[in-house]
């Protein structure tokens, strides 16, 4: 997987995952800095089911304890980003 994404396409793809998720979400309506949760129906499973595509698609590993860090679309690019980095 590259490691070389801009933060726009690593943001575009974790935004089809949500989606694939959530397909009820419209990605352009999403506010990278406000949680999921308060946007829209985004329950405890939803963000399950988030972090294990995530970890596919990227071929990463997040620890549950790290859930908290899938919350809202900003706080993902960037943790992504930093596991990608140090992959």
């Amino acid at each position: 997987m590259p490691t070389t994404l801009s933060k726009q396409e690593l943001q575009q793809r974790i935004l089809a995952l949500l989606t694939s998720v959530a397909p009820d979400i419209d990605p352009a309506g999403v506010d990278p800095a406000q949680e999921f949760r308060d946007q829209f129906d985004f329950d405890s499973m939803d963000r399950l089911h988030f972090a294990v595509a995530i970890c596919k698609e990227f071929a990463i590993d997040i620890p549950e304890q790290d859930y908290p860090q899938l919350g809202a679309l900003g706080r993902t690019c960037d943790y992504v980003a930093r596991l990608l980095q140090a992959h």
